[in-house]
């Protein structure tokens, strides 16, 4: 069975966020596809199921080596591009079913950009020094107007809006508080980020921290950000604008700099959330079966 491997949201290889992408020729038992997700082991890694259906429609799996995702950014991006490098080149435009539902991918130029699903911008979580705990902060390290706050467009995450880059260098995952966390507030990653001490105001620092066996951050999150950017453009992060675009720098404390560039706007109640990147090819081989 033929497989690649690419860094998504990368300027060069060994940067962003690695992904295996499966091509079965054959269909595949969900246990096999989980065991393969566990042999590799990166945080995400994808199957693009036989059977296509054509018309620049693909259907995908997605799998953490713990569980199936039902939608996860960079292996949508990551997918999308060697779709377009192996199955059906020359793609501009592809849409991805995943358990979530239907995906719309885009190539301009040398980014893929996906759309994300409307987001639901769900408790506000009143335990904002519990927050805090699970990344050993204190409740001072907050924005002290800015919620502490569930949201997701699929895959949730609870955004902590941090007052500086120097609180976000200073997170550091207590397991213990993370596990009482999501037991007593909210099934879901945390989002921590700051403005960019460096570059234009339109910058900020990103790091995703998720409760996984192996795993305790992320290097480079597309889901996470949409769910970032519909909190941001909610509460005015940027100012009054109905339309922002930023970008989003992530896996520098983890030796794995990422560059994701998104977009949001909010238009009589609805949202529209894209997030973009390039995708850098790595390697490619045969799966024994």
């Amino acid at each position: 069975m033929k497989f690649y491997i690419v860094d998504v949201f990368a300027e060069s290889r060994y940067e962003g966020n690695q992904l295996a992408v499966f091509m079965p020729e054959e269909p595949l038992t969900e246990r096999l596809m989980q065991q393969i997700a566990r042999e590799v082991n990166f945080a995400e890694t994808t199957f693009i199921m036989p059977g296509r259906q054509g018309g620049g429609e693909y259907k995908v799996r997605i799998f953490s080596p713990a569980a199936e995702l039902p939608f996860a950014g960079h292996p949508t991006l990551g997918t999308a591009y060697i779709i377009d490098s192996i199955l059906q080149p020359g793609s501009s435009s592809l849409i991805l079913h995943l358990p979530v539902g239907p995906i719309r991918v885009e190539r301009i130029r040398d980014q893929w950009w996906m759309e994300q699903n409307q987001p639901l911008l769900g408790t506000v979580l009143p335990g904002r020094k519990q927050a805090a705990s699970v990344l050993q902060l204190k409740e001072d390290d907050l924005i002290s107007d800015l919620p502490v706050q569930f949201v997701s467009t699929g895959l949730p995450s609870v955004i902590l809006p941090l007052a500086s880059v120097e609180a976000l260098s200073r997170c550091l995952v207590d397991h213990s508080q993370f596990r009482l966390f999501l037991e007593q507030q909210a099934q879901a990653n945390i989002v921590a980020f700051a403005r960019a001490e460096e570059g234009s105001a339109d910058t900020l620092r990103v790091r995703c921290f998720i409760n996984e066996p192996g795993y305790q951050e992320d290097s480079a999150t597309g889901s996470a950000n949409g769910n970032l950017a519909a909190y941001l453009i909610e509460h005015q992060y940027f100012g009054q604008s109905h339309l922002i675009n930023y970008t989003v720098l992530q896996g520098l404390e983890m030796g794995r700099p990422s560059r994701l560039a998104v977009q949001c706007g909010k238009t009589e109640g609805l949202y529209t959330i894209r997030v973009g990147g390039r995708v850098v090819p790595v390697a490619s081989g045969e799966w024994l079966l």
